[in-house]
């Protein structure tokens, strides 16, 4: 299948290691008979699929294909692609993961970079250069070429422009008292507006909610949103890490996400406005548990088993809603459980990684969560009160088993160890688009209106190493509507939604690694990217892109990017305008010239002079005739500081035109490379520095 790649890229993503224990016989005779490759039988051969407790999808025709050892998404139409433009935000972020507005009025926006800070750009698209929020020193170290940790997400209280209260995500330092060699400690944390400024946080005012501890340094999960139905906070954690929901901290045989008394694997829900009114707290000993190492533990309970791996603050810093599924009634505590209660912000469960999370902010506001496979399937659920979303006895719609990963077996359980139905994804996707999914919205903005109710997300990367993201698009079933809970789900209402790829204004191929979404108070569609994938600090490739209609024909989006008052303020998308008219994408506008030094010769040839100083280019705009060969001179001025000189199709970089070598000044190179024979407007920057960046002019 052809691949097609959009505009985008946080993250955040996230990347998929990891998987569950294996296909599971136990707390049920129901059965799926799918037909897979495996290895692996089951103690009954009970077909149960297609009967009314079946949700799983399996079998279903835009399920994801298994072609041998490798898997293919079943598009709708393989030839249609919905048309999106984007609009160029703000960039030289480092590795932006989530971007989110609070209906307070002002029009800012809140960028989550990985690295641990929130950036505002506020309503003339400026970006501020104080942040938001800092939380930096207080992360664990994080790698730079790769990480699954950092500042994952922040929400915005319901009432944030009267009460001023917004809530972390982040992994910090394995704290005190944990299991030894564990990983780190994810903290969920409560803080207020600093009462004098409006556009920081008040570190002080810190509340963490929850200290949760984790085995290894992937499957975070990570998301908060408050829903806008009940404006309740939703927290979606990971299965622990590693792979396959086991290993140390995974409980044996069954694993985490499918362990009711563990918090892994889970989404939660929890009240942040009323602590003890109406709301019960956490039963028996999981409210202060002291972590201990669980390695002890074994598939039979042990008599006294180890303390809970988390401390959580149920009942003096938050509440429990009194309609969460185990909130008042606790369920039958199995023998392969580690613990002895089960915790009442359990809202769902049954997740590997559900890096991503949002409410559909028209609509019904269903839960929408991007669960991040292991070898074979991406999937994005539609997730209920109660729901059991299968892992790790599935993997999407299809059984999985832990000791042959890219084999799954032939039939496997349709229902969970306590006879719940399994419930299956809206969307199974294959690795043919990409490494990992990143999940997105439901469009509910104005400015693409094609998209209306639609659910748009994509991939990572299908490199670790190259950035080229895609962008999908997912249309639910005619008459489509969300039951309340997990027990009126039907098959017709969970049945699977027509997905779609994305181009941009014609264009395929993304070039960048897609990070994450976003949206606006207004329901307005953003997307992230950055080049290099992980959170390296020393780079500031991170982009914010706006969804818009398309943009007619020709590889560069129309924008209009306001170059910003200082070196790393960054620009804002506006109204459309040509590309020959677009100002410098990369706020540098300082004492450019309007174009470099340039002679032509006879011939068709031209030499171009250009300077880097002060890590800025000395012009916004080169300017050379279609087909030429030109003859760059490249002086590069700063002591010590590497550069170089690039030219691609548009700022997106779909297509590189010519690609200088990096020189570390003080030093002078001479590049040559022949102009594009079709006229318009191409982009230039410096690769190592991309906020040095001009519009490159052919006539």
């Amino acid at each position: 299948m052809t691949k097609v790649a959009v505009v985008i890229a946080s993250l955040f993503l996230v990347l998929a290691l990891a998987a569950g224990a294996g296909a599971q016989v136990m707390g049920s005779s129901n059965f799926s008979d799918v037909n897979e490759s495996s290895n692996q039988t089951n103690e009954s051969t009970q077909n149960m699929s297609g009967n009314e407790t079946d949700l799983t999808n399996a079998g279903s025709p835009l399920a994801a294909i298994l072609e041998g050892n490798a898997t293919r998404t079943n598009l709708t139409v393989s030839n249609v692609t919905a048309e999106i433009g984007l609009e160029l935000v703000a960039e030289n972020f480092t590795s932006p993961l989530a971007i989110t507005s609070p209906d307070d009025g002002t029009g800012r926006l809140f960028v989550v970079d990985q690295v641990g800070v929130v950036r505002v750009v506020d309503a003339n698209g400026t970006v501020l250069p104080e942040p938001f929020l800092d939380l930096s020193e207080k992360l664990v170290p994080l790698r730079p070429t790769y990480d699954e940790r950092g500042l994952l997400s922040i929400a915005f209280h319901p009432n944030f422009s009267e009460n001023g209260k917004v809530y972390a995500f982040y992994s910090a330092p394995l704290r005190e008292g944990a299991p030894e060699g564990w990983n780190c400690t994810n903290h969920i944390s409560e803080f207020q507006v600093d009462p004098e400024n409006p556009n920081r946080v008040n570190l002080t005012s810190e509340k963490v909610l929850m200290y949760i501890d984790k085995p290894y340094h992937n499957h975070n999960g990570g998301q908060l949103a408050f829903s806008p139905a009940d404006g309740y906070l939703y927290i979606s954690l990971g299965d622990g890490g590693l792979a396959n929901d086991v290993g140390n901290g995974h409980t044996p045989g069954i694993g985490n996400a499918q362990d009711l008394t563990k918090i892994y694997g889970k989404i939660l829900r929890i009240d942040v406005d009323n602590v003890t009114d109406g709301n019960v707290t956490v039963p028996g000993n999981n409210v202060t548990g002291m972590m201990n190492q669980t390695d002890n533990m074994t598939v039979n309970r042990t008599e006294n088993p180890p303390e809970p791996t988390w401390t959580t603050f149920a009942g003096s810093l938050y509440g429990i809603p009194a309609d969460n599924p185990f909130a008042e009634n606790q369920p039958e505590i199995l023998d392969v459980y580690a613990y002895d209660s089960v915790p009442p912000e359990i809202y769902a469960y049954g997740f590997r990684n559900p890096a991503y999370m949002s409410f559909d902010s028209g609509g019904n506001n269903t839960l929408f969560v991007a669960d991040a496979g292991q070898n074979l399937f991406e999937e994005v659920d539609a997730v209920y009160r109660g729901g059991n979303y299968g892992w790790h006895i599935r993997e999407g719609t299809h059984c999985f088993d832990p000791n042959a990963t890219t084999s799954p077996p032939e039939s496997c359980n349709t229902t969970g160890l306590l006879g719940e139905p399994l419930i299956g994804p809206i969307f199974e996707g294959g690795r043919d688009f990409g490494i990992v999914i990143v999940g997105g919205n439901v469009y509910r903005g104005t400015a693409a209106p094609e998209l209306d109710g639609k659910y748009v997300f994509g991939y990572w990367s299908d490199s670790r190493t190259v950035g080229n993201g895609t962008l999908l698009v997912a249309t639910p079933p005619e008459g489509w509507t969300a039951p309340e809970s997990a027990e009126n789900l039907t098959a017709e209402a969970n049945a699977m939604w027509e997905v779609q790829a994305v181009n941009i204004t014609g264009q395929e191929n993304l070039g960048m690694f897609l990070r994450g979404f976003g949206e606006d108070a207004d329901g307005e569609l953003y997307v992230l990217t950055n080049d290099v994938g992980g959170p390296d600090n020393t780079t500031s490739t991170g982009r914010i892109w706006k969804v818009v209609a398309p943009t007619g024909a020709g590889p560069t989006p129309t924008m209009n990017v306001t170059p910003g008052a200082t070196e790393n303020v960054t620009p804002a998308a506006t109204e459309n305008v040509t590309p020959a008219a677009m100002p410098p994408v990369g706020g540098q506008a300082g004492n450019m010239t309007p174009t470099p030094t340039a002679t032509t010769t006879a011939g068709g040839a031209v030499t171009v002079n250009i300077a880097a100083d002060n890590i800025a280019f000395d012009t916004s705009t080169i300017t050379v005739p279609a087909g030429a060969t030109v003859t760059m001179v490249f002086n590069n001025q700063d002591d010590g500081i590497p550069h170089n000189v690039a030219v691609y199709d548009s700022p997106l970089r779909s297509e590189a035109i010519f690609v200088g070598e990096i020189t570390t000044g003080p030093a002078e190179t001479t590049y040559t490379f022949t102009a594009p024979s079709e006229p318009g407007t191409y982009y230039f920057q410096c690769d190592v520095h991309p906020s040095m960046n001009g519009d490159f002019v052919v006539e």
